[in-house]
């Protein structure tokens, strides 16, 4: 059976060392999270995941969830876990002390996110989501509405939702039809169906908080008439005690290829009361708060899921004997050798653990911006920090799922026909981690979003977040003796990155099908040299670490070593990229649609 321990060594690299934490410990409001506080948080988070929640994750999956006379029940062990979680105040790690939460920086919370998934995919849903409700409501809700309900989401009492699809629309949300019908106590009656809704009815909470995108009876047409309200399971009381039920039911839960421990549900509005969520006709941009970031939830998704199908893959390589090694046997006194010993092995193993670490130090690198645009006392910087989570945000969702998806898949190749029984918990993994590359924005519209958008935003002031950093680091490091090994290849991935970038604009302003076509292999290529990028910084504090002699238990060796294989074996991946993104659209766009 797969199991899982989180990579606290790892995580404590990108956090302390690479991201250098203690610049964030000096801002308004973090003053007190210094690494004496840190280690034990994530001393604490990895010991509750891996002892209560990850094993919960066979038989989890196994039970699923149930419907039964509209109530849904979550697998057995899962309420038990939940209320430790939330006793412990996790719920909250992540929100703000005045709201009741640990107030942890998001380079932390990305940690702890990761380990969540990591463990238990299903389960990390849950309060997740009720983080992304947090955030809408904070930003855009009445004060009266945020006292009503934020409290409870942080401790974890309820939990939040957020409901976008419907039956006939998904990406294209203009088409909404649930509607909004003003009322003379100020409220509203919402009617209308929602579907794949994550959490959207269970038994872990006494009242569930759904947001829900409907329009009211004057809208405009498409997504400028959509507005955004807030519609509780349970009627809340002035004194915050919980009333009558509300007019929201479960009308079935989905039947799924993974994360079957997470209730996907479709929820029926019938004149439901609801309460209005920032300005009418305004709910996209509201909405859009708790969907960027549950966007880069869903990113860590990947980076959890594909750590664990790696620490299974190796355990497994280990132990399984099987052949000799190609030139010679490297235990003679056993019938066979590990199979670690063989080279194709090996490649699907440092594949994995390249790009696992690789886009932890991303997501970390992502999560470090929020801190400095929440935190930072400085506008420009502020300024700069927003810039870049908006360009990385499509970046890191498309790739990191990706990347995690083909990462569990190698990891239940390296077990062979094991890795297909169930139960040995690496087919698991498979089926979870796929559909972390379509819920929350498929990633084809994620690269849309970025050619379409971010590029194009303010003149190409997105870019510049990250184009200058990395330009300036290759200039600094290029001639900088054993470094060079590692930043000659990351020069010239960057310079097909900006040449991409030209032709990407450039076209696009004539024909935006053009820009439409490139968009996948371009966002690709984009991650690839970001990751690159913070690979190289990794290698240089190894360097320096090993050559202070502060190695001695070969951490940075191994950390080294990854980098190396990262730029020999799988940056090359941008030539291809590169050319198809040069090779234009016409071999697509101009094949005949009845040929299909």
């Amino acid at each position: 059976m797969a199991s899982y321990t989180a990579p606290l060594r790892d995580m404590r690299f990108a956090l302390f060392e690479l991201h250098e934490s203690d610049a964030i410990a000096a801002l308004p409001g973090y003053e007190e999270m210094t690494r004496d506080l840190l280690d034990p948080v994530l001393d604490e988070a990895a010991k509750l995941c891996a002892e209560v929640i990850h094993p919960l994750n066979r038989p989890g999956d196994e039970e699923g969830c149930r419907f039964e006379n509209g109530v849904v029940r979550t697998p057995k062990g899962f309420v038990e876990a939940y209320r430790l979680f939330r006793d412990g105040g996790w719920a909250g790690f992540a929100s703000k002390p005045e709201w009741g939460g640990m107030g942890l920086p998001h380079m932390v919370g990305t940690l702890i996110e990761e380990m969540l998934c990591g463990s238990n995919l299903s389960f990390s849903l849950y309060p997740l989501l009720s983080q992304g409700a947090v955030n809408a409501l904070l930003a855009h809700a009445t004060d009266e509405l945020k006292q009503r309900y934020v409290p409870k989401l942080v401790a974890g009492d309820w939990a939040g939702t957020m409901c976008l699809t419907e039956p006939h629309c998904g990406t294209d949300l203009g088409q909404i039809r649930t509607r909004a019908t003003p009322q003379d106590d100020g409220s509203y009656k919402i009617t209308g169906t929602k579907i794949f809704i994550t959490g959207g009815e269970h038994d872990l909470t006494d009242n569930i908080v759904h947001l829900v995108l409907a329009k009211l009876p004057d809208a405009p047409k498409g997504t400028k008439g959509i507005s955004l309200f807030v519609v509780p399971k349970f009627l809340v009381k002035d004194d915050g005690t919980l009333g009558a039920r509300n007019g929201v039911f479960c009308g079935a839960i989905e039947h799924k290829m993974g994360i079957r421990a997470s209730s996907t549900c479709v929820l029926n509005f019938d004149g439901a009361t609801g309460w209005l969520v920032g300005q009418p006709h305004k709910g996209m941009r509201a909405m859009f708060t708790m969907m960027n970031a549950a966007r880069l939830g869903v990113a860590i998704n990947g980076i959890g899921v594909s750590e664990a199908s790696y620490q299974g893959a190796v355990a497994y390589a280990r132990d399984r004997l099987q052949g000799r090694a190609l030139s010679g046997a490297r235990q003679p006194a056993k019938a066979a050798d590990p199979i670690l010993v063989h080279p194709d092995i090996r490649r699907m193993l440092l594949t994995m653990r390249a790009t696992t670490e690789g886009s932890r130090a991303l997501a970390v690198w992502v999560g470090r911006a929020l801190d400095l645009f929440t935190h930072s006392p400085d506008a420009r910087a502020r300024q700069e920090a927003e810039d870049f989570v908006a360009l990385m945000t499509p970046v890191v969702k498309s790739l990191c799922t990706d990347l995690g998806s083909e990462s569990a898949n190698i990891g239940m190749q390296v077990l062979g026909g094991h890795g297909y029984i169930r139960e040995n918990g690496m087919e698991q993994y498979v089926r979870d981690a796929r559909i972390a590359q379509i819920y929350e924005g498929t990633n084809g519209v994620q690269a849309l979003d970025l050619v379409g958008r971010k590029l194009p935003a303010h003149a190409g002031r997105y870019l510049r977040t990250f184009f200058h950093p990395v330009g300036a680091y290759i200039e600094a490091k290029a001639e900088d003796g054993e470094l060079g090994q590692f930043v000659q290849p990351l020069a010239k991935a960057f310079v097909r990155l900006q040449q991409a970038t030209g032709q990407v604009a450039r076209l696009g302003l004539g024909d935006p099908e053009e820009a439409g076509a490139a968009a996948s292999e371009y966002l690709r290529l984009f991650g690839l040299v970001a990751i690159a990028y913070l690979w190289c910084r990794a290698a240089e504090i190894a360097l320096r670490k090993i050559a202070a002699g502060e190695d001695s238990d070969g951490f940075y060796r191994a950390k080294l070593a990854t980098a190396r294989f990262f730029m020999e074996r799988v940056l090359p991946q941008t030539s291809a990229l590169y050319a198809q993104v040069m090779a234009g659209g016409k071999t697509m766009m101009e094949f005949e649609d009845a040929a299909f």
